[in-house]
């Protein structure tokens, strides 16, 4: 939809949902830009907006000064979005689809989305929950489906807010902060935009392929290689290493050398750790200057901790603690006392130290690349009884 073809105030006033009289006065007091008395897509977006704003109590003159600077150039990307066409209650929707209506809205609140509790389920939404109860029908666990939706919902929800915050920083600011015409400014931010949007959904696709290709091959050779065998009555526990690395002293550098300077830091850090990982090990997630990683190899995980100190000697230094455990999988992530005690582990090591636990130090024990010196029992907090650990370094290298 081109931002400059010219629409009728009828077509603009549908668009914007906005009267004509309404618009026609706005246009008067250039509240929306509109060129040579000429109604556009792009000023019947930028309507929408200034109707939104008037709605959540902005005052026209705030709304001026806004359009004037090109702050309000983003509506006329979203017209590229669709939108939704008819509405159906939960209960049109669950004789559509065949299931519960108290099931719909919990996948719908899953989705974090207020439309099933206002009864307002859309004809994409329809399809979305065919596909989800025909996966049921064909046997997928209820309790399964639910965490995938949760998965898939945070996920999905970082990819929007990255795409809309970068694009701002790198797209909008700086056509604002040049003078560009609104008009031209939202002419331009379209045109990128339908560029864009179109290679979304074919690289996700790609890259949830190529995942999964690679984790099934992991479940795989897990299935083959595992000690200890399936219970029915405790299906989603699964045993693995469980490793923490966080940057000691970050808060103070924070302080120091400010913010900018500490996100590099965390950047440089993350991507480090995500380049010089083994094959079998995952990120499960990063919290400031922490990441979370699992593996099902103690010795290698071990290893690589080793390693990746000696690779990363910028300031402030890394420290890691490795403990091998069981733990519940829930939504992509990983509870239980283990994974507490691993965490508590590594506010325990010093910089540039791999601490790790004796369930770790008896799988590396044969590792001719590390050297593991105990350091006795340690108290650690909100974990009943001593904790033995050691210190891992490269062989013939002590650090302590």
């Amino acid at each position: 939809m081109a931002t400059d073809e010219p629409i009728s105030i009828s077509e603009a006033a549908r668009r914007s949902g906005v009267s004509a009289s309404t618009l026609k006065r706005w246009a008067a007091q250039r509240i929306v830009a509109v060129e040579r008395g000429e109604w556009t897509s792009a000023a019947a977006s930028q309507a929408r907006l200034v109707r939104r704003m008037r709605e959540r109590g902005h005052s026209l003159a705030e709304i001026r000064k806004a359009v004037a600077d090109g702050r309000l150039a983003t509506g006329s990307v979203e017209e590229l979005l669709p939108a939704p066409d008819r509405i159906h209650s939960r209960a049109e929707a669950a004789a559509i689809v065949g299931l519960e209506e108290d099931l719909i809205e919990r996948v719908m609140a899953l989705l974090g989305t207020p439309m099933a509790l206002n009864d307002r389920i859309s004809d994409e939404d329809i399809a979305a929950l065919q596909r989800l109860a025909g996966a049921l029908r064909n046997g997928f666990p209820l309790i399964a489906l639910l965490q995938l939706v949760r998965v898939y919902a945070q996920a999905g929800r970082r990819i929007a807010e990255a795409e809309v915050r970068l694009f701002h920083l790198f797209v909008h600011e700086p056509m604002i902060r040049d003078g560009v015409p609104p008009l031209e400014m939202a002419a331009n931010m379209e045109r990128m935009a339908s560029e864009l949007l179109p290679t979304v959904a074919p690289v996700l696709e790609y890259i949830h392929g190529r995942y999964l290709r690679f984790y099934m091959e992991q479940d795989v050779v897990g299935h083959m290689e595992a000690d200890l065998p399936l219970t029915r009555s405790h299906p989603d526990r699964v045993t693995m290493a469980f490793c923490f690395v966080d940057l000691t002293g970050f808060t103070r550098f924070t302080e120091e050398e400010g913010d900018e300077e500490a996100l590099d830091l965390v950047e440089r850090f993350v991507e480090t750790v995500e380049a010089t990982l083994p094959a079998d090990a995952t990120i499960v997630k990063t919290i400031g200057d922490e990441v979370m990683i699992v593996s099902s190899e103690p010795r290698m995980l071990s290893e690589w901790a080793v390693g990746f100190l000696t690779l990363f000697d910028e300031r402030p230094r890394p420290r890691v603690a490795i403990h091998c455990g069981g733990a519940v999988y829930r939504d992509g992530d990983y509870f239980g006392s283990d994974v507490n005690l691993a965490h508590r582990v590594v506010t325990r090591a010093l910089a540039g130290e791999v601490l790790v636990t004796r369930p770790v130090a008896e799988a590396a024990a044969d590792s001719g690349y590390l050297d593991l010196e105990p350091i006795g029992e340690v108290t650690l907090k909100g974990v009943p009884g001593p904790t033995e650990l050691y210190v891992a370094t490269a062989a013939n290298v002590r650090t302590r």
